[in-house]
C-alpha cells in the first residue's frame, strides 16, 4: 500500500489541511492498495485562490499558446498510457485491455481533439456592425465520476483550458490516483502554476465546498441525477454557470429489418463494457415481438461469454445496489436468462453479466439506471409502441438504432428524446457533441460544442 500526501495546487504538491485520509480499494480482491488526503474546505479555498490569481495570465495567453500546452498534455498521456492504464484497473476495476483501449487511450484522443480546436477556433467573429468575443467564463470547478475517471477530468479540463479558464478538480474518491498522474502530466506538460488544481476528497465535503465556492463561476459535474439537482440548485441560488451530465437509461432499439444478431451481439457487448458502469449504456433492448424469442436468446447466450471478460463493479455499495436491482426485477415478474444476484467469486465486488426477458416497460429495472451489467430485452408491437418505450424514461442521454436501410434508422432516431444515437452501431467520435435531454442534465461535453459551454460573449457595437 502507498500512502501518498498533499494536493496539486498552485503548481505543486503541497501538505493537506487536515489529516483525513481516503482508502483505495483495488475491486478484484478488497485490498486497500494506496490512500490520499480527504480534503477540506480550507484546502478547496487554497486552490480555488490559486486558480481566480492565475486567471487573468491564462486567459491572456493567445490560442496558439494554449494549444501547445495541450498538444503537450496529450504528448505526455500518451507516453505514461500503459502506467494510465495499470493504475485505472487497480482502482476501478476495469480488465486491462479495455484500460488501455479506452480508459488511457480515449483521453489522448479528446486532449488532442481540443489541442486542434483551440489553435483554430474563432474566439472573435464579426456579426453586422458589431465584433463578438468568446471569453472565459472564469474559474471551473470539476466535480468528476469515477466510472471513467480520467476521461471525465480530461473531458472538462481540456475544453477549460482551451477556453482560458483556470480549474480546480475534485475526482471521485473511489478513484483518485489516476487524477494524481493526471496532475503529474499538467505540470510535465509545462502548464503555468495554478492553471490546473487537484483536490481529493469526500464529496459532501470538497465537492460541496467547491461548488458553494463564491469564486467558481462554473460548475461542471458528471454523476447521478440526484446530486446534479442539488448542483444545479446551488448554482442557481449562487447565479454561476452549470453543466451537468447525468445518469441514462437508454434504449437499443432493433427494427424489424435489422440484421438481429449482431445487433443483439453489439448490444450486449455495449452493457457488459466496463461492467455496465455507463451512463449511455443501452440498457433497455426494445425487440419486434415476432423477433423477440430469437433474441433474447442471442442475449442469453452473448451474456454468457462475458462471465470471465468483465471485471468487477466499483465498491461494496455499488455492487449490492445492482445485486439489489436484480432481486426487483424477479420479483416484478421479470425473468432471468442469464446471470443472476449471485455472487460469481468469493472475494472481490463482482456481479454476473445479467439478461431479463418479459420485461414490461414500467418495471423498475426499465424506468431506472441500474449501472451494472444488466439488460432488459422488451418486446413492441410496432414502431410508435417502440417510439412510446424509449422515450418513456425520464432520462434522455444516448441510444442505439438499427435497421436494415440507414434511412429508416435515422428517421427513427430524428423521434427519439435522446442528446446522442448510434445508427446501426455508429464509432464513438470525440469531436461529436455528448449531453442529455430531460433529466440527463444540461449542456454538451466535446467537441466545439463542448468548448462552448467554457465561453462567455461580448460584443462591442461599431
Amino acid at each position: 500500500m502507498k500512502a501518498h500526501d498533499g494536493m496539486y495546487i498552485d503548481g505543486t504538491w503541497r501538505p493537506a489541511a487536515g489529516t483525513g485520509v481516503i482508502e483505495v480499494v483495488n475491486p478484484a480482491d478488497e485490498e486497500v492498495i494506496a490512500t490520499v488526503p480527504a480534503g477540506t474546505v480550507e484546502d478547496v479555498d487554497a486552490a480555488v485562490r490559486a486558480a481566480r490569481a492565475a486567471l487573468p495570465a491564462w486567459a491572456a495567453t493567445p490560442p496558439a499558446e494554449r494549444a501547445a500546452r495541450l498538444t503537450a498534455l496529450r504528448d505526455v498521456l500518451l507516453a505514461r498510457q500503459d502506467e494510465i492504464a495499470r493504475t485505472v484497473t487497480a482502482e476501478l476495476g476495469s480488465p486491462l485491455k479495455l484500460s488501455q483501449a479506452v480508459h488511457a487511450g480515449v483521453p489522448v484522443a479528446v486532449a488532442g481533439s481540443y489541442a486542434e480546436l483551440a489553435a483554430g477556433y474563432a474566439f472573435e467573429e464579426r456579426v453586422g456592425n458589431s465584433t463578438v468575443l468568446h471569453e472565459p467564463v472564469g474559474v471551473v470547478g470539476a466535480i468528476t465520476p469515477w466510472n471513467y475517471p480520467l476521461h471525465q477530468i480530461v473531458a472538462k479540463t481540456a475544453p477549460a483550458l482551451a477556453a482560458g479558464c483556470t480549474l480546480v478538480v475534485k475526482p471521485a474518491e473511489d478513484t483518485p490516483l489516476v487524477a494524481r498522474l493526471f496532475a503529474d502530466a499538467v505540470h510535465e506538460a509545462g502548464i503555468p502554476a495554478g492553471v490546473f488544481n487537484l483536490v481529493t476528497g469526500l464529496g459532501p465535503v470538497a465537492g460541496q465546498a467547491l461548488a458553494e465556492h463564491p469564486d467558481v463561476d462554473l460548475v461542471s459535474f458528471t454523476g447521478s441525477t440526484a446530486v446534479g439537482r442539488r448542483i444545479g440548485a446551488i448554482a442557481t441560488g449562487m447565479v454561476k454557470r452549470v453543466a451537468l451530465e447525468l445518469g441514462g437509461k437508454s434504449a437499443n432499439v432493433i427494427l424489424p429489418s435489422a440484421d438481429l444478431a449482431r445487433a443483439v451481439n453489439v448490444g450486449v457487448a455495449n452493457v457488459m463494457s466496463n461492467s455496465g458502469q455507463t451512463c449511455s449504456a443501452w440498457t433497455r433492448m426494445l425487440v419486434h415481438r415476432d423477433r423477440y424469442d430469437e433474441a433474447v436468446e442471442l442475449a442469453a447466450a452473448a451474456a454468457d461469454k462475458y462471465g470471465d471478460r468483465i471485471g468487477p463493479v466499483v465498491n461494496a455499495r455499488q455492487r449490492d445496489r445492482v445485486r439489489g436491482y436484480i432481486e426487483k426485477g424477479t420479483a416484478e415478474g421479470a425473468r432471468i436468462v442469464a446471470g443472476g444476484p449471485d455472487a460469481p467469486r468469493e472475494k472481490g465486488y463482482w456481479v454476473s453479466p445479467t439478461v431479463f426477458a418479459d420485461v414490461t416497460p414500467e418495471m423498475t429495472i426499465a424506468q431506472e439506471e441500474i449501472f451494472g451489467p444488466v439488460l432488459s430485452v422488451l418486446r413492441y408491437d410496432d414502431e410508435d409502441d417502440a417510439l412510446r418505450i424509449a422515450n418513456g424514461t425520464v432520462y434522455g442521454l444516448a441510444g442505439a438504432v438499427w435497421a436494415g436501410d440507414e434511412a429508416e434508422a435515422v428517421a427513427f432516431a430524428r423521434r427519439m428524446d435522446t442528446g446522442q444515437v448510434d445508427i446501426n452501431g455508429g464509432r464513438f467520435n470525440p469531436l461529436a457533441p455528448f449531453g442529455g435531454y430531460k433529466q440527463s442534465g444540461v449542456g454538451r461535453e466535446l467537441g466545439a460544442h463542448g468548448l462552448a459551454e467554457y465561453l462567455q460573449t461580448k460584443s462591442f457595437q461599431f
